[in-house]
C-alpha cells in the first residue's frame, strides 16, 4: 500500500488536539532533556542530597573539635631611626612584595618551629604528643632519659607536625599578619600562638644583632691591619726625607680635636724661601726702575727736591726776596745800596739752592746704585734657590708615593674608625621592626568543626553522586518516556499518545465520550487518516513488544473510534495464545472463531457477532489451537481479512506479541499496515527496536507507534500533555 513519509505526519492545527503529542521530527533541546531527566530521577536526586546531609552530620558530630587562637603582627619594612646613621644591613630597594613575602616565609620556616616546641617543651609532654598523632615518638623513653640526638629527632618531629597545626595569614593591603595555632586544646592553641610571634620578634633581633656585631669584628681586625699599615707607611715617608734632607712645612695649622691633616699640598722649605726672595726680587726691582726714573729728571724736577723743606723754605724766601726787589725797582735805581744788599741776598739763596739740589742728586744716584746691587744680589739668590728646587724636585718623587701611600692608609683607617663608631651606636638605638598588636586570646568556643558548612559540602556532594547515580540510570533506563524521543530511537513516526486512566477502567473510558482516552484515539484515528494518500488502511493489525502494553484496548478503542465514523468496522482477535476481545463484549469464547477458518472452515459469516456499539463487529479467536503458529502460516488469515473487506470498511486484527513469538510477524504480513503499540516507560527501546526489525524483515508496513499509559506529569513535559488531557475530562 502507498505511504507517505514519516515527515509528513506533522499535524495541521485544528486537526489533532494538542494532546497528541509533538511529532517525530520535533526535536527536544539538550537543556529540556537535561531538566525532563533530573525531574524523571528527582527522588534519587533529593536522596542523594538527604544521605549528603545525614552524612554531614554525622561526620561533624565523630569529628575532634578543634580551638583557634591568633596572635596579629605588625611588620614595617624600616625601624625608626633614633641617630642619622645608617645601619649595617644594605638599604632595600627592591619592591616591598618581595620584602613581606620574605618575612612571611620567615614566620613558616622549620627553624622557627623547631624553636617554639622546645621554648613549650611539647616535645616532652606526651599528652601534646598523641594529640599531634606522634605517638612513636614514646617509644624511645621519657623525655629526660633520651640521648641528645634523639631528643633533637624528637624536637624536629614535634616542630614539623607544629607546622601543620599553624597558618599564616596576611591581612590584605596592610602591614599586618595573623598567626593563627589550631588544636584540640584551646590553652595550648593560645599559647602556641603567642609564643611564635615572641620567638619571632626575638629571632628578628638576634639576626640584628648578629649582623651588627660580625660587622663590628669585621671592622676591629680591619682597623688593626690599616693601623699597621699606615704606621709602616709613614715611617717610610719620613725616613726618606730625613735621607734626602727634605722638609716640608704645613699649609695650615692642625684644628683643635681633628686628626692630622694630610700632607698633600704641604710645601718644602726651598719653595718657601723660593717664594719669599722672588718677592722680594720683584720688590727690589720695583725700586730699581723708580730710582732709575727719579735719577733721570733734573735736580729740583724730583719729587724728594719738591718735597725738601730747606729747599722750600729757601724758595719761599728767594720768591719773596724778588718781589721786594721787583717792587724797589719802580722807584730807585739799581744801584741803590738797598737794592744791591736784596740782589746779594737773591744770589746767596739760589747759590744754597743749588747746593740743596746738589746733594738731592747725589743722594738719588746713590739710591738707584743701591737698588741695581740689591736687584741683583736677590737675582742670583733666586737663580741659585730654583736650582735647589729643581733638585730638589727630583729627591721628592719617591717622597711623594710614600706620602701619598700613607694618605690613602690614613683616609681608610679614618673611614673604617667612622663607620665602626657609627655601628656603635646605630646598634644600640635602633629597634625591632615586628611588633605584636593584638595578642593571643583564650578561646571560649571551638572553630572547628562548622556544622552547616559540612552539610552543606556532604549535600553538595551527595547531590553530585546522585546526578552521577540518575546518569547512570539514565542511561541504563531505555524506557521510552518522551513522546518526542518515539521517532528518533524507534524510527518510525508517532500516531498518538494515549494517557493512563485512574478513575476507571478503559472499557469505562470509552462509554465516556469526553474522557481523555476517547480524545486520544480519536487523534489517534485522525493520524491514521493521514497516514496514506488514501486514507486510514483498509486492514490493520496492533501488536506489541510484550504483553499488557494496550494492544488490545488499543485494537478495540480503534475499532470503536472508526464505528463512530459511520464506518463498518470489524475486529478480530488473531491472538490464539492468549484471546481477551470476547472479554470486552462479556461473551464466551467457546464458539467459532478465527481458529475454526485458520484450519479449514469457509463460513465467514458463521464467525462474525454482533456487538452493542453499532457498525462494529467482531471475530473471536475460537478454539484454542495446540500450534498457533502453524495455523497462521499460509494464506488463509490473508484469505479471512479479503473476504471481511468486502462487507466492511475496516478489518482491525489484534495480534499477539512479537518477541519470542512468530505469530505477529505472520500476521503482520497479511494486512496493509501495522501499528506498534509501546508502552511509557516500560518497555526498553532496544527491544522495540529488535521487534520492529522483524516485522520489517516479513515486510510489514509499520504505520506508526502509539505510546500508552503515558503519564504527562511524570514526564514532566509542560502545560500543553497535561492541559489537553485534563481539561476534556474535567469537562
Amino acid at each position: 500500500m502507498d505511504t507517505i513519509s514519516p515527515h509528513a505526519l506533522a499535524f495541521a492545527p485544528g486537526q489533532i488536539p494538542l494532546f497528541a503529542g509533538p511529532t517525530g521530527a520535533e526535536r527536544v533541546p539538550p537543556i529540556r532533556r537535561l531538566i525532563r531527566a533530573a525531574s524523571r530521577w528527582r527522588w534519587v536526586l533529593l536522596g542523594g542530597v538527604a544521605i549528603g546531609a545525614i552524612a554531614g552530620i554525622l561526620m561533624t558530630a565523630v569529628m575532634t573539635r578543634e580551638y583557634t587562637s591568633t596572635a596579629r603582627l605588625e611588620i614595617t619594612r624600616d625601624t625608626d631611626r633614633v641617630v642619622d646613621i645608617d645601619s649595617v644591613e644594605r638599604d632595600t630597594s627592591v619592591a616591598d612584595q618581595e620584602f613581606y613575602q620574605t618575612q612571611y616565609g620567615l614566620l613558616q620556616t622549620k627553624a622557627l618551629s623547631e624553636r617554639v616546641a622546645r621554648e613549650l617543651g611539647l616535645a616532652d609532654d606526651p599528652a601534646v604528643i598523641k594529640m599531634f598523632g606522634q605517638q612513636k615518638l614514646l617509644d624511645g623513653g621519657q623525655a629526660g632519659l633520651l640521648d641528645p640526638a634523639k631528643r633533637t629527632h624528637r624536637i624536629e618531629v614535634m616542630g614539623k607536625a607544629l607546622l601543620e597545626h599553624v597558618g599564616i595569614a596576611p591581612v590584605r593591603g596592610s602591614r599586618l599578619v595573623d598567626v593563627t595555632a589550631v588544636t584540640p586544646d584551646p590553652a595550648l592553641s593560645q599559647r602556641i600562638a603567642d609564643a611564635w610571634g615572641k620567638l619571632f620578634i626575638e629571632t628578628n633581633l638576634e639576626q640584628r644583632y648578629e649582623a651588627s656585631d660580625y660587622a663590628r669584628r669585621f671592622l676591629e681586625s680591619r682597623l688593626e691591619q690599616m693601623r699597621t699599615k699606615l704606621e709602616d707607611s709613614e715611617r717610610k715617608a719620613v725616613a726618606y726625607a730625613a735621607s734626602q734632607g727634605i722638609i716640608m712645612l704645613p699649609t695650615a695649622a692642625t684644628p683643635a680635636g681633628k686628626d692630622a691633616p694630610s700632607s698633600t699640598g704641604d710645601r718644602s722649605l726651598v719653595s718657601d724661601d723660593l717664594v719669599t726672595l722672588n718677592n722680594a726680587l720683584a720688590v727690589a726691582t720695583a725700586e730699581r726702575v723708580a730710582a732709575e726714573s727719579r735719577l733721570t729728571r733734573r735736580p729740583d724736577a724730583t719729587g724728594t727736591a719738591l718735597q725738601n723743606d730747606a729747599i722750600g723754605r729757601m724758595r719761599e724766601q728767594r720768591a719773596q726776596d724778588q718781589a721786594d726787589y721787583a717792587k724797589m725797582m719802580q722807584q730807585f735805581e739799581p744801584n741803590y745800596p738797598p737794592a744791591q744788599a736784596l740782589q746779594a741776598q737773591i744770589r746767596s739763596l739760589d747759590k744754597a739752592i743749588a747746593g740743596e739740589e746738589g746733594r738731592v742728586g747725589m743722594s738719588l744716584s746713590q739710591d738707584y746704585k743701591s737698588a741695581v746691587e740689591r736687584e741683583r744680589m736677590l737675582a742670583a739668590r733666586v737663580n741659585s734657590l730654583k736650582g735647589n728646587l729643581t733638585d730638589l724636585r727630583q729627591r721628592s718623587i719617591q717622597y711623594n708615593i710614600y706620602e701619598r701611600d700613607a694618605d690613602t692608609n690614613r683616609e681608610l683607617y679614618n673611614a673604617l674608625l667612622q663607620r665602626y663608631k657609627e655601628i656603635g651606636v646605630a646598634g644600640g638605638v635602633e629597634k625591632n621592626n615586628v611588633s605584636i598588636i593584638d595578642a593571643p586570646k583564650l578561646p571560649d568556643r571551638p572553630s572547628s568543626p562548622k556544622l552547616l558548612i559540612n552539610v552543606l559540602l556532604a549535600m553538595f556532594f551527595g547531590g553530585i553522586a546522585g546526578m552521577g547515580v540518575a546518569a547512570g540510570l539514565e542511561q541504563i533506563d531505555e524506557g521510552i518516556g518522551d513522546p518526542a524521543d518515539t521517532e528518533t530511537r524507534l524510527g518510525h513516526p508517532l500516531l498518538g499518545t494515549v494517557p493512563r486512566v485512574k478513575r476507571e477502567t478503559p472499557l469505562q473510558a470509552f462509554d465516556n465520550p469526553r474522557s481523555p482516552l476517547v480524545d486520544a484515539y480519536l487523534a489517534i484515528e485522525a493520524a491514521l487518516e493521514l497516514s496514506t494518500v488514501r486514507g486510514t488502511p483498509k486492514s490493520l493489525a496492533v501488536t506489541s513488544t510484550r504483553p499488557r502494553e494496550g494492544k488490545s484496548i488499543t485494537a478495540l478503542a480503534l475499532a470503536q473510534s472508526l464505528a463512530r465514523a459511520k464506518r463498518k468496522v470489524v475486529l478480530i482477535d488473531a491472538d490464539l495464545r492468549a484471546p481477551s476481545v470476547h472479554r470486552y463484549f462479556d461473551i464466551e469464547n467457546d464458539g467459532a472463531g478465527v481458529s475454526n477458518f485458520l484450519a479449514g472452515s469457509d463460513d465467514v459469516q458463521s464467525l462474525i457477532r454482533s456487538t452493542p456499539y453499532e457498525g462494529l463487529s467482531i471475530i473471536t479467536a475460537g478454539p484454542h489451537p495446540p500450534n498457533a503458529a502453524d495455523l497462521l502460516t499460509g494464506s488463509r488469515l490473508g484469505e479471512l481479512i479479503r473476504r471481511l473487506q468486502e462487507s466492511f470498511d475496516h478489518v482491525i486484527v489484534d495480534s499477539c506479541p512479537v518477541i519470542g513469538l512468530a505469530d505477529a510477524p505472520l500476521v503482520a504480513a497479511a494486512v496493509d499496515g501495522v501499528i506498534y503499540v509501546v508502552e511509557a516507560r516500560a518497555v526498553q527501546a532496544g527491544a522495540a527496536r529488535r521487534a520492529l526489525q522483524r516485522l520489517e524483515t516479513a515486510q510489514a508496513n509499520v504505520v506508526g507507534i502509539v505510546l500508552t499509559k503515558f503519564e504527562p506529569r511524570r514526564a514532566h513535559l509542560g502545560y500543553g500533555y497535561g492541559y489537553g488531557f485534563e481539561y476534556s475530562y474535567e469537562q
